[in-house]
């Protein structure tokens, strides 16, 4: 989801652990070089406090505060506006060969209209962004990746395709203008299945089709999302988006939901930032998403970083990305990590007090001997050292749809 020093997601990940109302960056004179989605208006009308996050105007929440949304999300569902992400589709003959030049995981082994995170990776292993590639049955890869990333992500894959094409290769790319809507949610499924004709339950956990949805045609379901819940991302035409988020919210499970309890959500499900908990000074291995590398990429360590990354595999990596439980005061990214001796080993990437669990999560980075879960550490706040706890994430289970 970047370079630190600029990147308004690093930003956004800092102070979304603020209270509420110093979430992002208040807009100014300077919000007309912001990026709108095609539900600004929408949000305004919606009581929506829009902050600045990776070069867009967002909402960071409604007149709900944060902790309700967060908790009406677990409970019933929440509609997100993540239109700034990028959607790419990669066509062509060799549209497999070109993003499996690119990223760690198995693309080739895709069935229709399934997908998988993977990761853009450099030569050094290092993450260059996280993204969902999604094999569709329409004969084109459907991709989206992090709007920090927006630049960087499509001058690696404008690259790629140039030098396929000098191969002889057949490959192309298209940046989408579609507008995406993630409702999320255990009553997601159902709220969904009443403005569409297909059938919700055959359509499991990183799965997609194309549909009619409560009217508007050509809309894109994918059952994946960011909270840990289950629920669905729809990439719907720009100007049918409004229309859509309308329908959706007519139904009184669902409520609007801004950046705020979308980090929160996304961090007690244990789930990455990209530019906080990951970046391109940090492997797959080291990041904990080894799961991400496909068996046969590994074997034919034929992707960029393999040399760094596979050997990493096998022996033991100098840190690791954990999850952290304290209680106390609420831990902050770039808060230190210390043993029970008093020594700095390592540095929060993400924290907050858990909605759910009424106690802080966190994930950080620790020397490999540290990264046992159970292993007493200490964290400094405020120049206080606290007790916190080595702990295994999802810190609250995840409830993603599977066929049984």
């Amino acid at each position: 989801m970047m370079q630190r020093t600029v990147s308004m997601v690093s930003r956004l990940g800092l102070r979304l652990q603020a209270p509420p109302l110093a979430l992002g960056r208040p807009l100014s004179c300077a919000q007309d070089v912001l990026r709108r989605t095609p539900l600004y208006d929408f949000h305004l009308a919606h009581g929506g406090k829009m902050v600045a996050f990776a070069g867009w105007s967002l909402p960071v929440q409604y007149r709900d505060s944060h902790i309700d949304s967060h908790l009406h999300t677990r409970r019933h569902c929440s509609l997100f506006d993540v239109s700034h992400m990028m959607q790419t589709k990669i066509f062509g003959r060799d549209r497999v060969k070109l993003m499996e030049s690119l990223v760690v995981g198995d693309i080739a082994e895709l069935k229709p209209d399934q997908g998988t995170l993977s990761l853009f990776t450099n030569e050094a292993g290092g993450i260059l962004d996280d993204l969902i590639v999604t094999n569709t049955s329409e004969g084109h890869l459907y991709v989206v990746s992090n709007a920090g990333c927006w630049e960087k992500d499509l001058a690696l894959m404008q690259d790629g395709v140039r030098k396929l094409h000098n191969m002889g290769s057949d490959v192309g790319l298209e940046v989408m203008d579609n507008a995406l809507l993630a409702l999320q949610g255990p009553t997601a499924a159902q709220v969904l299945q009443a403005g569409v004709a297909d059938d919700l339950r055959k359509l499991p956990f990183m799965t997609s089709a194309v549909m009619e949805v409560f009217g508007v045609s050509g809309c894109r379901v994918t059952r994946c999302g960011y909270t840990g819940e289950d629920g669905v991302e729809i990439s719907v035409p720009a100007v049918e988006a409004v229309r859509l988020a309308t329908a959706l919210l007519e139904n009184p499970e669902v409520k609007l939901a801004g950046l705020a309890a979308r980090d929160s959500l996304r961090l007690e499900a244990g789930l990455c930032l990209y530019g906080n908990d990951i970046d391109e000074h940090t492997t797959p291995v080291e990041g904990s998403l080894s799961w991400t590398l496909g068996k046969r990429r590994r074997a034919a360590m034929d992707f960029p970083g393999a040399s760094v990354i596979v050997p990493q595999l096998k022996g033991k990596v100098q840190r690791r990305r954990v999850g952290l439980t304290c209680e106390g005061a609420p831990v902050r990214m770039h808060n230190a990590i210390l043993s029970t001796e008093g020594t700095v080993i390592g540095t929060v990437t993400s924290g907050c007090p858990s909605p759910c669990l009424k106690k802080n999560v966190a994930m950080g980075y620790v020397p490999y001997e540290y990264s046992r879960p159970g292993t007493p550490l200490l964290v400094e706040v405020r120049r206080k050292q606290q007790v916190a706890v080595v702990s295994k994430t999802p810190f609250v289970p995840t409830n993603y749809y599977t066929l049984k």
